[in-house]
């Protein structure tokens, strides 16, 4: 898979964005002592708004981005755990950097979970940094920006 292997999700794929979603989440539920808000989405709403783009024709991985006026949010990233360590969330990653500077945004927002460390560890090997740790409701989160050059 490359990046122009990545594609906007048509209603077909809903089922599998929910699949891919709550494989890749439901590790984290007993870890976190709440359902990550991802697996809680409204996918077919997220995918009708054009948000949500996937990897080609099977989907092993999604992005679900929404842009603002001065950067673009990155809300959730998910690849299946059947594909990790086949570089499918990197491209995804990169793919998030193109759409980002394809639409003139000169920054990608993002926050995970404070027990999620796994995803500490990666995003600022892609050039995000740490702006602050919030507690909205039940979750803990690390909040990240990458500026765009």
């Amino acid at each position: 898979m490359i990046e122009h292997d990545i594609r906007p999700a048509v209603a077909a794929d809903v089922p599998a964005v929910k699949a891919v979603t709550d494989a890749a989440y439901h590790p984290y539920i007993e870890r976190i002592g709440v359902v990550p808000q991802p697996m809680e989405a409204d996918h077919a709403a997220e995918v009708a708004a054009g948000k949500v783009f996937v990897t080609g024709d099977t989907v092993l991985g999604l992005v679900v981005v929404e842009a603002f006026a001065d950067h673009l949010f990155l809300d959730s990233i998910a690849v299946h755990p059947d594909a990790h360590g086949t570089g499918v969330g990197r491209r995804l990653l990169h793919f998030v950097d193109a759409h980002a500077r394809a639409l003139g945004l000169p920054e990608i927002r993002l926050y995970t979970n404070a027990m999620m460390w796994e995803n500490q560890r990666i995003y600022p090997r892609y050039g995000y940094e740490v702006v602050e740790r919030r507690v909205d409701g039940p979750y803990d989160r690390v909040h990240y920006r990458k500026r765009l050059g």
